[in-house]
């Protein structure tokens, strides 16, 4: 048993007075114990700023009037007798004495008994202890070594253990795509790790984006549901809920059977359209359909390789209700719609206990065909009146649809003459493409976003604190088939990021590689390079950009 009183700590070390604040330390990390215990006084009209990044306080006010101010969201909170703050996530804030204040405060783990506060408001460790809070067992679906970067260039990385689970064979450029198998070896390797499972995080389209609910469900761990997913990413139920609540910025829209031979008098449409599968990602079997002679090429093309989607995706569509004017209309389906066209970009975004966020728009600039992608630019150079409107639109689709608890990107296109936004699509999870230019950008990749979600927190992604003012995802790209005789060797990347520092470099293809047997590529073209570049102005980009395919060379024999 230990006893001991206020006035024992009289003139000892145990009793700190700094002026604005006075310490008396009760219990210390010599007592054996996993906290120390402080009885602690604010004085009146002052203001003392907190950050722990070592510790974890408990503070129950049992004297006075004040008030604390998250230094993260500008939220005010008032402290009076029988209120309580736990600083849980190392969170910045300011407590300010209205009157005097008198706090019961436990940190964990334990102070040695003399420390001050530091310029930044916290303490240093006591000899020997560990930093407050075991590390979170995160899952992350098909972990690679760029998405390993990003994810350790977040806030307070230290604080969480990224693991794989399943490899990346297993969820991307397969053939065919076994849902039940993806799903019984990732519940074998969560249930067989030793330690607690704390999140699960993905930034994989499908069957990633649509099995991960499931799996979340069945480990207790936040996430959207399965229906509310489905009804992003089936392309026509989601067009088909999006009638009901931002009617006014979607396109013309048919289902058809890619198999039925009369499908394109049955649409309603005229040319031009837009056709797709029903589940596809990117621009893959996406077709510009402009007379008989496109739709007919575009059938071939559907018919030969849709079946890669249909059986995995109605199997998971089978686990849901459908309703009417969805039923029968499953993975073997395509949509038809109307051409929407004007200024391209994507927001990135979050929903929290049914409250959406978005916190980053980027620019998505085609090709001259209109068709391939050129860049992924950040942040957006769209007027703010409009990302204002286009953020209300995804907020009330989201909502409609009741998504919660995970990221999304919402992709638009704004049409500058008559000033109608259109809403593309919505995906259920963030956008590794833009990864990096958050982390160039704005100080840490929005895989922090997926992170904080995971634990069932509300994310804080610092803004505009990167090295770069703007940064882009470019492609290099070739637009017809060839066999790649040779591509950039190791000096030439090298070179690259020296002139142009901070660049990051994906090459596609390899030596002797056809580029039509490149997986998960666009209808139009064929990506023969990825770099993600930062600069201090678009300007700039664009220089480096220009050095950068100087810099890369690929030899293309065509005529094999």
């Amino acid at each position: 048993m230990i006893i001991r009183t206020l006035a024992e700590l009289t003139g000892t070390p145990q009793w700190l007075d700094a002026g604005d604040w006075v310490s008396r330390r009760l219990i210390l990390a010599r007592d054996g114990l996993d906290y120390s215990l402080h009885d602690s006084i604010m004085r009146a009209g002052s203001e003392t700023v907190l950050h722990y990044p070592q510790h974890v306080e408990s503070a129950y006010c049992i004297e006075g009037e004040g008030e604390i101010i998250s230094l993260e969201d500008g939220a005010h909170h008032r402290l009076a007798p029988g209120s309580l703050y736990i600083l849980d996530r190392h969170d910045r804030v300011r407590v300010r004495a209205i009157t005097e204040l008198r706090l019961v405060c436990l940190f964990s783990p334990p102070l040695a008994g003399g420390e001050w506060l530091d310029e930044a408001g916290g303490y240093l460790l006591a000899p020997g202890a560990q930093r407050a809070l075991r590390k979170k067992n995160v899952f992350v679906v098909g972990l690679n070594e760029f998405n390993l970067n990003r994810l350790q260039s977040i806030r307070n990385a230290d604080n969480y253990n990224f693991l794989k689970l399943l490899d990346l064979e297993d969820v991307i450029e397969r053939e065919h795509y076994d849902i039940d198998y993806i799903l019984e070896k990732a519940r074998a390797q969560l249930s067989a790790y030793p330690g607690p499972v704390d999140g699960l995080i993905h930034y994989i389209d499908f069957p990633v984006s649509t099995t991960v609910p499931i799996l979340c469900q069945e480990f207790d761990l936040p996430s959207a549901s399965l229906e509310a997913v489905l009804k992003c990413e089936h392309k026509y139920w989601s067009r088909i809920e999006q009638r009901r609540c931002v009617a006014a910025h979607i396109p013309r829209f048919a289902a058809f059977d890619p198999f039925d031979d009369g499908a394109l008098e049955g649409l309603g449409l005229e040319f031009p359209f837009w056709v797709k599968p029903i589940k596809a990602f990117s621009s893959y079997l996406g077709f510009l359909i402009r007379n008989e002679r496109d739709w007919a090429g575009a059938i071939e093309q559907i018919r030969a390789h849709i079946g890669r989607f249909e059986a995995p995706f109605d199997r998971l569509l089978a686990r849901v209700e459908l309703p009417a004017e969805v039923s029968g209309i499953g993975g073997g389906s395509c949509i038809a719609e109307s051409i929407i066209g004007g200024r391209q970009c994507t927001q990135e975004g979050f929903v929290h206990k049914g409250a959406v966020r978005v916190y980053g728009t980027v620019d998505s600039l085609r090709e001259p065909n209109g068709s391939s992608f050129n860049r992924y630019q950040y942040p957006t150079r769209l007027p703010a009146r409009v990302c204002k409107r286009m953020t209300r639109i995804v907020e009330r689709f989201l909502t409609h649809i009741g998504y919660d608890n995970a990221p999304f990107n919402a992709e638009f296109f704004w049409d500058a003459n008559t000033d109608q936004i259109w809403l593309l699509e919505v995906n259920t999870r963030i956008s590794e493409s833009h990864a990096d230019l958050f982390e160039k950008v704005d100080g840490a990749s929005h895989h922090e976003i997926a992170s904080d979600l995971s634990l069932g927190q509300r994310p804080r992604l610092p803004y505009r604190e990167g090295a770069f003012a703007c940064a882009a995802k470019f492609f290099i790209r070739a637009y017809r088939d060839a066999v790649v005789t040779s591509v950039p060797d190791t000096a030439a990347l090298e070179e690259l990021t020296r002139q142009i520092p901070g660049s990051i470099v994906k090459v596609i293809p390899q030596p002797g590689q056809r580029l039509s047997q490149l997986m998960d590529q666009d209808s139009y073209s064929y990506t023969l390079a990825i770099l993600w570049i930062g600069a201090s102005s678009p300007a700039q980009l664009q220089r480096r950009y220009e050095r950068a395919v100087e810099l890369l060379e690929f030899e293309l024999e065509t005529g094999q």
